[in-house]
């Protein structure tokens, strides 16, 4: 069975990024992927900040995208760049850690100015830890995901055609992940 581990970069529970994670989860259990969640708001914020690789927490949480066959990483866009917090995390990953794995990411921004962030500003990094299958980004203005009490996303019909297209080519690239780590 395909593992995929998805990855909050907010650290806030109720981020509209969360959320659509919350949704990717759901769509990709449903296809019978194993799902595992990293959020970094239950990450210890010293161990990160102070670079602690070797802090069990942490360790933990890289062991889980080694063993993955495909990462999906969504971040809120602050000032045309992906979340601190995030970059923090993924400074902790050793080089080669995507090598062989399908990248999925997603970002969610108040402005459609800054769209090209996932190209420009995400795509880069996770090229330099290995990455060599990054499906296209989607990027999700905030207007298009409303929140419900219970923290779940309901999105905008064109956006969430757009989310279910990155997630049909995710579970297409599946196999061809697994076979690369085998």
């Amino acid at each position: 069975m395909a593992e995929v581990v998805t990855l909050a970069g907010s650290l806030s529970a109720r981020s509209r990024s969360t959320a659509v994670l919350g949704y990717v989860r759901e769509q990709l259990a449903a296809r019978d992927v194993a799902v595992r969640h990293i959020a970094l708001q239950g990450l210890p914020a010293e161990d990160v900040l102070y670079a602690r690789a070797d802090a069990t927490p942490i360790r933990d949480a890289i062991r889980q995208i080694e063993l993955a066959d495909a990462l999906v990483v969504a971040t809120p866009i602050y000032k045309a760049a992906y979340s601190g917090a995030l970059k923090a995390f993924l400074d902790l990953l050793p080089q080669r850690i995507l090598e062989r794995k399908v990248v999925l990411p997603i970002a969610t921004g108040g402005s459609p100015h800054h769209l090209l962030a996932i190209d420009y500003a995400l795509k880069p990094v996770l090229s330099a830890l290995g990455a060599q299958h990054v499906l296209s980004g989607v990027y999700l203005l905030d207007a298009h995901i409303q929140l419900g009490e219970d923290g779940r996303a309901d999105f905008e019909p064109l956006s969430l055609a757009r989310l279910d297209a990155s997630l049909d080519a995710l579970a297409a690239a599946l196999p061809l992940a697994r076979a690369a780590l085998a």
